[in-house]
């Protein structure tokens, strides 16, 4: 269970830095003009994290800039912006948003800022968090989904033509170019895992982010805590782990990575389970890692997961 009282200390401190923040970054803006001022006049959409921000590029082609608040590698959940990360928010022409309470650190500044922004989970079908103390809250990781981002990428290409009417055309055009890509991914993806038996279809993960992958992929979800907070993996959630990989005898577990494996490492050394690797979510790698776009994020994941759960060799 989280510390309440730590947690409550924490959200004044922050509270404090934000109020700084916004004073400092309004100020700046009153006095600077937009963050395009970088070397060219595009409009600048400015996006919550590292995936977004590679799709948002897909659907503005080269007519926006589009930047990350988090860069790649970042845990997004517990993310505390920075006084330069609000300076950016202040002076970009449009902010995109992942919505689903995922940016809730990001929310209380937005709408102290005169800048427009889109959140472009708008029309998911959402999946609720199925325990602990987010229970019945929406799940925010529904870009696991391809078929999600889909909409995401409709989403963004609305938004962008608001913001740049000239290009809408254009943009419209580069998001179906895209969700073209994205079905090749979502068919690949349905395709590699469907070649799991009915004892090997578990996925077991640090955190229950992959909820939207297991719905489109037909596999069953299990995870040691539900979402990214500040404590994770009670004695009592690693037990409830070891147990199910035991009992379904399970072949291998993974963990993301923008988390400690630890607590995985645990439920491998309690069972004949073995770590079948990292998985991304939450974050992209820088561009000569292992998944420098989304498109690589979700090929990445199927194959650890395919190869992991089959046997195979990577």
């Amino acid at each position: 269970m989280p510390n309440f009282s730590f947690r409550r200390a924490k959200d004044v401190r922050r509270f404090a830095a934000v109020l700084t923040a916004i004073s400092l970054a309004l100020g700046v803006s009153a006095c600077g003009g937009n963050s395009s001022a970088g070397g060219d006049d595009k409009p600048v959409v400015l996006t919550t994290f590292t995936v977004l921000a590679d799709v948002a590029k897909n659907v503005a082609g080269d007519k926006l800039r589009v930047e990350s608040i988090t860069k790649a590698g970042a845990e997004i959940h517990g993310y505390e912006p920075t006084p330069g990360d609000i300076r950016k928010a202040a002076q970009a022409d449009l902010i995109l948003d992942n919505g689903l309470n995922l940016e809730a650190w990001f929310a209380q500044f937005v709408e102290d800022l005169d800048v427009p922004h889109a959140v472009v989970s708008d029309g998911v079908d959402v999946m609720p968090i199925a325990e602990d103390s987010y229970q019945g809250k929406p799940n925010p990781h529904a870009w696991m989904s391809p078929k999600n981002v889909q909409i995401y990428a409709d989403n963004m290409a609305k938004a962008f033509a608001k913001l740049d009417p000239s290009h809408a055309a254009e943009f419209e055009a580069n998001a179906k170019a895209y969700n073209a890509q994205l079905q090749t991914v979502q068919d690949e993806m349905v395709s590699k895992l469907s070649v799991l038996s009915e004892k090997q279809r578990a996925l077991v993960t640090c955190e229950g982010a992959f909820s939207y992958l297991a719905r489109d992929a037909g596999l069953k979800e299990v995870y040691i805590w539900a979402v990214n907070a500040e404590q994770q993996a009670t004695p009592q959630q690693i037990t409830r782990a070891i147990e199910f990989v035991k009992d379904n005898q399970v072949p291998a577990v993974f963990c993301e990575s923008t988390v400690s494996d630890a607590p995985m490492q645990q439920v491998v050394g309690a069972t004949d389970a073995k770590f079948g690797g990292v998985l991304y979510v939450d974050s992209l790698s820088e561009a000569d890692g292992p998944v420098p776009t989304y498109l690589d994020l979700m090929r990445h994941d199927a194959k650890v997961i395919t190869t992991a759960l089959t046997g195979g060799t990577p």
